[in-house]
């Protein structure tokens, strides 16, 4: 039991009846799955999630939140909780046996809203969707168990398992967001393609209380002195917990490796003798990099890490399944409110299969660096990590977990391309800070559910009665103005590329889809209509 978090328990769900059909169910209500059906819910759309269990997830998990993924949940209106809660950290720095190999910056500058990471165990995150899913009108069937499934062309028929009995349950859309040993996916006998490394590592969350020597940075060792011939990372998290991950080797028993009695001396030669400390949670893992060869199977479609898998070196886990979540959802909404063709879910594969080979490619050159499996490689390693110390160009050689940044959908058919700077097509929309009605604000902030047209210019009253339902048109401009933001440092202009009088169309997932000099109606139509995946002439 964690020390310093009491997991909520939440009553089983009743069961519905012999039979029960559902346009949208959801296996899993773990962090994938709950931000998809609450993504869902914001746009209008009902989504039953079923989870076998009754509480959020045991163990830290998941603690990197990027700057994307935070902006995607102050979409869905929990942002705000993260920075009020979370530990905020940019820096790291790499250490080689005692000496600093150097640090680096993941936000080298102003004028975003989020950080580059909040640092916040996954079980916060989780119960904070459960609530917002709850005040959404989410039903979550808590203890029910999903025991068999069987495909057919209008959906899947599931046997679920609850404490009041057994039920049959059609879903005319399954999406399986049940984590890494997915259910769903073994009963369909979907093989990972990929690799498992030959390693092990130890998380131990550890609560210090009092004042440590470390700040609120993640640091990450190579061969120290504490654990000779080994790597080691830490970060802090709040409650005065501070994660630390102690590379194992291969031949470690895992059960033998999470006894108190074996963790503890690692922590005390790390810490020193005189530091207090207690553990809270302990795990043991492998380092997969590996996926499915699609995420749709038809009308199942997989998300998170029943979908792909990666070291957590680098904070790539968590955050793609929520950008997963945040791409799957707007497209399944259009599809099934007769916006778009069905084709556009293909685009799911198009653009997460491409951004989670980014993850797995950037996953195992880590794994690799992180342990070498030659002793050539080895000395490679630390002749770099040598050279680190006192020449620049070797720094970017380093490769302790290339961290996690949103991929850019520049190979998506949904885009109108062009060749021009900034935030181009298939780039995440960034943010800027604006002014409006004379207060301090963002602008993702306004932009909401929907396609957007941010036009930087004075409001137009001739455009916005020529846009149609399902387009909103925010105005950006260069002085203060009744109806417009302010981009008061230039900033949002000099992000998205574009120059005085041009417009950008965004998707409902906050990623350019095209770019326009002159906002001219017949253009945006034809690339609003490109981004839902319709045919274009």
């Amino acid at each position: 039991m964690p020390l310093t978090y009491a997991s909520p328990r939440y009553p089983a769900a009743p069961r519905p009846g012999a039979e029960d059909r559902q346009r949208v169910v959801i296996a899993g209500a773990g962090l994938v799955g709950l931000t998809l059906a609450l993504d869902l819910a914001r746009r209008g759309v009902k989504a039953v999630v079923l989870d076998e269990d009754d509480t959020v997830s045991f163990g830290s998990r998941a603690i990197c939140f990027a700057k994307r993924t935070l902006e995607i949940f102050g979409r869905l209106g929990i942002g705000a909780a993260f920075l009020e809660k979370g530990i905020t950290w940019k820096t790291g720095r790499v250490f080689h046996r005692g000496t600093e190999a150097y640090a680096f910056d993941l936000l080298p500058e102003e004028g975003h809203e989020y950080p580059a990471f909040v640092n916040l165990q996954q079980y916060y995150a989780e119960e904070w969707l459960v609530r917002a899913c709850g005040e959404a009108g989410v039903e979550i069937r808590w203890k029910h168990r999903i025991a068999a499934v069987a495909l057919g062309g209008d959906g899947a028929r599931l046997a679920v398992e609850t404490p009041d009995g057994d039920y049959a349950l059609h879903a005319d859309w399954l999406l399986a967001c049940d984590g890494a040993r997915s259910f769903i996916r073994e009963s369909m006998g979907l093989p990972f393609a990929g690799q498992v490394f030959r390693d092990r590592f130890l998380i131990a969350d550890v609560v210090i209380r009092g004042d440590v020597g470390f700040p609120t940075e993640r640091w990450f060792w190579f061969d120290p002195p504490f654990h000779p011939n080994q790597s080691v990372l830490l970060h802090k998290q709040p409650d005065d917990v501070w994660r630390i991950d102690f590379q194992l080797g291969w031949d470690a028993d895992p059960d033998e490796e999470k006894k108190p009695e074996k963790v503890t001396p690692r922590v005390r030669a790390m810490l020193g003798p005189d530091v207090p400390f207690e553990l809270e949670w302990v795990s043991v893992y492998t380092f997969r990099c590996r996926r499915l060869e699609r995420f749709r199977h038809g009308r199942v479609i997989f998300a998170g890490d029943a979908a792909h898998q990666v070291s957590p070196f680098g904070a790539r886990g968590g955050n793609a399944g929520v950008q997963d979540a945040d791409n799957l959802g707007w497209k399944l909404a259009a599809v099934l409110k007769g916006e778009a063709p069905e084709a556009l879910l293909d685009t799911y594969d198009a653009e997460r299969i491409p951004a989670n080979d980014e993850n797995i490619l950037n996953s195992t050159r880590s794994t690799d660096f992180i342990t070498p499996k030659t002793e050539a490689a080895r000395a490679y390693r630390d002749a770099v990590l040598e050279l680190a110390a006192q020449h620049g160009f070797a720094r970017p050689l380093v490769n302790s977990g290339r961290l996690s940044r949103p991929h850019r959908y520049v190979a998506t058919p949904l885009s109108t391309p062009d060749e021009g700077p900034g935030a181009g097509p298939g780039f995440p929309a960034p943010d800027a800070p604006v002014m409006r009605a004379g207060k301090p604000d963002w602008l993702l902030r306004h932009l909401g559910y929907g396609f957007q047209l941010l036009v930087f210019g004075p409001v137009d009253a001739a455009l916005v009665g020529s846009l149609w339902d399902g387009l909103e048109p925010v105005f950006v401009s260069a002085e203060e103005a009744r109806g417009t933001l302010w981009d008061h440092s230039g900033l949002a202009l000099a992000r998205y590329g574009v120059k005085p009088g041009g417009a950008v169309l965004l998707r409902p997932d906050q990623h350019v889809a095209a770019r326009f000099d002159v906002p001219d109606v017949a253009a945006i139509r034809v690339a609003h209509d490109r981004a839902l995946g319709r045919e274009v002439a």
